[in-house]
């Protein structure tokens, strides 16, 4: 087994959008296909997340991003946690769960009240992943915008 590596988590800096972009692109074009709802976000995350009151994480490997997750604001109340990837090199480290939490923590001290998800219920390992977050299956309040997207789950804060 490779020895885990020292890793940070930082929030959004503008060099790192392009990882933001290429860490995402890379799983979903593998397992689903973009869509333009990805496109949109993936293309603008300072504009579409950052300055609307969200935060995107990153894990660090030294100065390579390999792993993100945004909190992204939908009201002042509800963040959804969304974009989450982490690289293939460092996937079984605990970053998913790392990035998860920081975005749980940034929703809780912005006054949020919720936090959801969207996944693919194929995503067995992401699903597990985001039970021990705390998160619970519930009744999507509105269609999605992901047709890749047939779970919904929830935090309360």
């Amino acid at each position: 087994p490779r020895m885990p590596t020292l890793v940070s988590i930082v929030p959004f800096r503008p060099d790192l959008a392009p990882a933001f972009a290429e860490l995402n692109r890379a799983w979903i074009e593998q397992l689903f296909r973009l869509e333009d709802a990805d496109v949109h976000l993936l293309s603008h995350p300072e504009a579409s997340i950052i300055a609307t009151g969200g935060q995107i994480f990153f894990a660090m490997d030294g100065e390579r991003a390999v792993g993100t997750a945004a909190a992204i604001r939908v009201s002042p109340a509800t963040f959804e946690l969304g974009k989450k990837a982490v690289s293939p090199s460092h996937q079984g480290q605990g970053l998913g769960e790392r990035l998860g939490r920081a975005v749980i923590k940034f929703a809780r001290a912005e006054g949020a009240a919720l936090v959801y998800l969207e996944t693919n219920s194929a995503l067995a390992n992401a699903i597990r992943l985001y039970q021990r977050l705390g998160f619970v299956h519930a009744t999507r309040p509105t269609p999605s915008e992901y047709a890749r997207a047939d779970v919904y789950m929830e935090v309360r804060l």
